[in-house]
């Protein structure tokens, strides 16, 4: 065999492998998508179930959503989902998707909720890069840190007082990290801002999305 036929079979060697292995990737991701998509929609379905008691609303709050693009209120130029509560067609809260987008290691993202009063139901973090032993305190599963902006509105604590104790407001920070409750603590309060100013159009409107609205008063 000559050294350019040993090369040639080599490369369609490759080549064949090559082609097995793309097809068996192929293969598992078709065979495991569906299975995904679902163990990520019961890890939703649990924090939105921590946020909004489900025995407060009868509706499916995966499937009652809309879209909006909010950067001056939401903290981000993409779309962010906003889930509905109701009881029957009687608005109960919102599930706002909102990001703090000037967190210590980057954007936090968040899921706030807030009731027809504008009281916060609960916040959660859905993903963070902050870090460990510092900001991750945020992180419902290192610290009960973020349990503190339930039952809080612009009214309770007031709006001034919507920042950390650092910065002359009512909210704790962490021990060597401000930064990132700084950033989460003034996250809340523009979703509280925006909930005020848009309420009824949240629940009303169609799947559609908003375009931005301008900036806020801060």
């Amino acid at each position: 065999m000559t050294a350019l036929r040993q090369i040639t079979l080599t490369g369609i060697l490759l080549l064949v492998f090559a082609m097995i292995g793309t097809g068996l990737v192929a293969i598992t991701f078709e065979g495991t998508k569906e299975k995904i998509a679902k163990n990520e929609r019961e890890v939703l379905l649990r924090q939105l179930n921590q946020i909004i008691d489900p025995e407060r609303h009868n509706n499916d709050l995966i499937a009652d959503t809309i879209s909006v693009i909010e950067p001056a209120w939401l903290g981000s130029a993409e779309p962010l989902t906003v889930y509905r509560a109701r009881i029957d067609n009687t608005p109960v809260a919102l599930v706002f998707t909102a990001i703090a987008p000037d967190g210590y290691s980057g954007s936090i993202k968040l899921l706030i909720g807030v009731n027809t009063a504008g009281i916060v139901e609960g916040v959660r973090v859905l993903a963070h890069r902050e870090t460990p032993g510092l900001g991750d305190a945020i992180d419902i599963e290192r610290s009960k840190w973020i349990t503190g902006f339930s039952g809080k509105s612009l009214e309770n604590p007031g709006l001034k007082q919507w920042a950390v104790k650092k910065d002359g407001g009512s909210f704790d920070q962490f021990t060597g990290a401000t930064i990132t409750p700084r950033a989460v603590v003034k996250a809340v309060k523009r979703a509280l801002l925006y909930f005020e100013a848009h309420q009824e159009q949240l629940f009303a409107r169609p799947d559609t999305d908003l375009a931005p609205k301008g900036k806020t008063d801060e």
